[in-house]
């Protein structure tokens, strides 16, 4: 049996939109509502180029990247023709308050880290 964590009421993510949430460690998981009043829970890392997707417009189960405009589902995966996948996590909506599942917070996808933006060294980026 899962022990959940109370994280927001529903009306405290935007319709349509998202709702991070800061995790000791790892990256923020971001919670989306769709026009339903649905909710999904994603790391908020695109599998593509680690975009926000916190930043995202939400399309009924999905989100939609906001830096390529990858489609991501509501299970982690980038709808074809592209491919990747980023972690989904238990998400549970009761009486109108959000929870997430307390072990999957603590220690889900923990490890995955965003790109670092930049100069690219030259010393790596042509070899003549």
């Amino acid at each position: 049996m899962s022990d959940w964590i109370h994280i927001c009421a529903l009306n405290d993510i935007p319709a349509l939109g998202a709702r991070r949430v800061a995790r000791d460690t790892g990256l923020d998981v971001a919670i989306f509502r769709n026009e339903a009043d649905g909710v999904f829970a994603l790391l908020d890392r695109c599998p593509h180029r680690g975009g926000p997707l916190s930043q995202g417009i939400v399309l009924g189960n999905s989100v939609a990247c906001p830096l390529h405009n990858w489609t991501i589902g509501c299970d982690g995966q980038a709808a074809a023709p592209d491919e990747g996948c980023t972690p989904s996590f238990h998400v549970k909506l009761d009486d109108g308050q959000v929870y997430l599942d307390a072990a999957q917070l603590a220690e889900h996808a923990t490890e995955q880290t965003r790109p670092i933006a930049g100069p690219i060294s030259r010393k790596l980026a042509c070899a003549h």
